[in-house]
């Protein structure tokens, strides 16, 4: 039998863990190896905090202490809140370590040496007064798509737009907001297009059951051609490239963190060599899986790039199966740790002690494997109150408490089984069957589906034989009801283990069970008649609106704090738009400006848009209507200012309405538009010239 290796992307140690990193990655690569470790296979779980990327620089900076204070102190927040959450790694290391900068730099040295890697210089951003090249991160600008002032050099996000710096309108240094020149700099790159006919080969003919996400952003990246990529760049925190005249410069972080997976392998396995052995058996032995856990920005890295670096040595095995989530939103809208939307695994812990595993049921529920999928604390309280609650713990507390009335807390002796009951274990089989058939998949959503059919199976038993009826008449048949509902009960812990761990552990101790496996499952002998069950608990409670509604309104205070700082960040990046071409005063001469009093403004019905103005121009009164309703929530503020306005626009229809002219507005530096109006009165109808 194979061994299984299995990795997680490693996450940037410059803020918490949030649940879009726990559905898309930890999660489901949790879930797989606990099934891997019950069904008694061999298998090894890599994780560890990535400390190199242009993030923790940046949170540094935003914070003004060093970027080592900023790794360790989010390593050790990371670490523990997996920990607490019950991801199970074997080992979760750093980036940072001794060990992995050893083995980083020995890798690259390898495959220069090698001639693996080819030299190019290139202009590339730089700011002239701080003397340093600039990161895509520590490059903002307009957006070229939305026009929004702020974008980074990779993401516009505002509207989601995935950039390059040089698409920016005006970049500039985002720390400071010098602008930027160009500069040339020589960096060592791998050439991808030289693995192009393999990689087509390896995945596209020979991982054609990989999902459809991956597939096909694979094949798109390689219909497209491969070009070479940068290993190296300028910076001074990474680990430095080992080349003479190859100062400033450390290894690019997509290079240097994916052979963090290879480095905490041999931390783990120097450590104890007893228990894993070499970590090369891990690495280079034909018999290892090599399973990676990613979500779907990291896709290319793990099937293109970070495969090509490993044929590049030669030596290593390649991923059997990469299986990659998409995005999980929160609340309609996409979870941003710059913007603070997100819900935090941390802060998560502390606000809902002791249910880990509701977390871990939604996220499953809602898992983005093949679309974007959306999380909301409404669902959150739903699926724990209507399923966990109502269903799964139901059964289990009416299985239990039943067997303390009617026979004192010990498993009661089964008698013969009738043909509902042998319907009810056929039924409980296929079930199981298919849940084991998904997970093999590594369709964790839908076996989790089963598990709870599962559960649903055992209450549908006690509803349709009520043992609290029959034990007034027939207790021998009774106890055959309870015994059987019992062994379905013992039967959850097994199949929940991967998905609820610390209920499955609740559970096996209500039921005095032992450790056991995989094999197991299915097994209606688990609990020996006359056993005593131990202490009865509810396996889940219910999640009140309070707790829900907190979290709402802390989600709100956050919306508008964005909101505030989003507007604050385009006055201060404010430009004035570019001039016009030349005109000429008879060009001018044909528009006939007017001055009028507004007497009533009022929102048009059925448009989000227009608002009616009614004016007193001088002139016997006219009703034009203007676009500028969002920037005017109460319009009654106009009545009575005089504004200016174009009198010679033929009149158009809208609405209904017909529109006499135009209200002259300024565009202001967050996108509002501001009618324009005079710094003294004037009459009715004066001719602006």
């Amino acid at each position: 039998m194979k061994r299984t290796l299995v990795t997680t992307a490693l996450p940037y140690a410059n803020g918490p863990v949030h649940i879009g990193h726990l559905a898309g990655v930890y999660v489901p690569a949790d879930i797989y190896v606990r099934y891997l470790r019950l069904k008694g296979q061999e298998v090894l779980f890599i994780g560890g905090s990535d400390e190199h990327g242009v993030p923790v620089t940046i949170r540094a900076r935003k914070e003004g202490i060093t970027t080592q204070q900023v790794v360790d102190r989010y390593h050790e927040l990371i670490k523990r809140s997996f920990e607490q959450f019950g991801i199970s790694f074997d080992i979760y290391s750093r980036t940072t370590s001794k060990i992995h900068h050893q083995f980083a730099s020995d890798y690259f040295r390898r495959l220069y040496d090698n001639g693996k890697f080819i030299e190019q210089t290139s202009e590339q951003f730089y700011d002239p007064e701080t003397n340093e090249f600039l990161t895509d991160r520590n490059i903002r600008g307009e957006c070229p798509r939305c026009h929004s002032l702020g974008a980074y050099g990779d993401q516009c996000e505002k509207c989601g737009a995935t950039l390059s710096p040089d698409e920016l309108i005006n970049p500039y240094n985002a720390v400071n907001g010098n602008p930027l020149t160009k500069k040339e700099t020589k960096h060592w790159y791998l050439p991808l297009d030289q693995y192009q006919t393999w990689l087509e080969d390896w995945i596209l003919n020979q991982h054609k059951e990989w999902r459809p996400n991956v597939y096909g952003q694979c094949k798109s990246w390689l219909d497209g051609g491969l070009r070479p990529r940068a290993v190296t760049r300028d910076l001074d925190w990474g680990i430095p490239v080992p080349v003479e005249g190859a100062e400033g410069k450390v290894l690019y972080v997509w290079f240097d963190a994916p052979i963090g997976y290879i480095s905490n392998t041999k931390e783990l396995c120097d450590a104890q060599p007893d228990k894993y052995g070499p970590w090369e058996k891990w690495w280079k032995d034909p018999e290892t899986r090599l399973i990676h856990f990613i979500g779907k920005d990291n896709i290319v890295f793990h099937c293109i790039v970070f495969p090509s670096m490993l044929k590049a040595d030669g030596s290593y095995i390649l991923p059997d199966n990469v299986p990659s989530n998409e995005f999980l939103n929160l609340e309609g809208d996409k979870i941003s740790t710059s913007r603070n939307w997100a819900v935090w695994l941390n802060e998560y812990l502390d606000d809902f002690p002791g249910k880990q595993d509701v977390l871990r049921y939604v996220l499953t529920a809602n898992a983005p494997e093949t679309k974007d999928n959306d999380f909301t604390w409404a669902d959150f309280q739903a699926r724990n109150n209507n399923e966990l609650v109502a269903i799964y713990g139901n059964f289990v507390n009416r299985a239990l408490v039943l067997t303390q009335k009617y026979f004192e807390g010990h498993v009661p002796q089964r008698g013969e089984l009738n043909d509902y009951d042998r319907a009810t274990l056929d039924e409980f089989e296929r079930t199981r069957r298919e849940m084991e058939n998904l997970l093999d998949a590594f369709r964790f959503r839908d076996a989790q589906k089963e598990a709870m059919n599962l559960a649903r199976i055992g209450n549908k038993y006690l509803a349709d034989t009520e043992p609290w009826k029959l034990a007034k008449t027939d207790l021998t048949r009774t106890a055959t009801v309870l015994n059987l509902a019992l062994q379905i009960t013992a039967n959850l812990a097994i199949a929940f283990e991967p998905f609820l761990p610390f209920s499955s552990a609740k559970l096996r101790q209500m039921l005095g069970m032992p450790e056991v496996n995989w094999q197991h499952l299915g097994n209606m002998n688990l609990l020996p008649e006359g056993q005593m069950l131990g202490e009865v608990s509810l396996l889940f409670e219910k999640i009140e609106d309070n707790a829900i509604q907190a979290q709402l309104d802390r989600l709100a205070r956050i919306k508008q704090e964005n909101e505030e700082a989003q507007k604050a960040e385009e006055r201060k990046n404010w430009r004035p738009a570019p001039i016009k071409a030349d005109t000429s005063i008879d060009e001018f001469d044909k528009m006939d400006i007017r001055v009028a009093t507004v007497l009533e403004c009022k929102p048009v019905k059925k448009s989000e848009r227009l608002l009616e103005f009614r004016l007193d121009d001088g002139m016997g009164g006219r009703t034009i209507l203007s676009g500028i309703a969002q920037s005017y929530p109460d319009p009654s503020v106009l009545v009575g200012k005089q504004v200016l306005f174009i009198a010679n626009f033929p009149p158009r229809k809208m609405m209904g309405i017909e529109s006499q002219g135009m209200i002259l507005s300024a565009v202001d530096a967050d996108g509002r538009l501001v009618v324009t109006s005079l710094t003294a009165p004037a009459a009715n109808g004066a001719q602006v010239g």
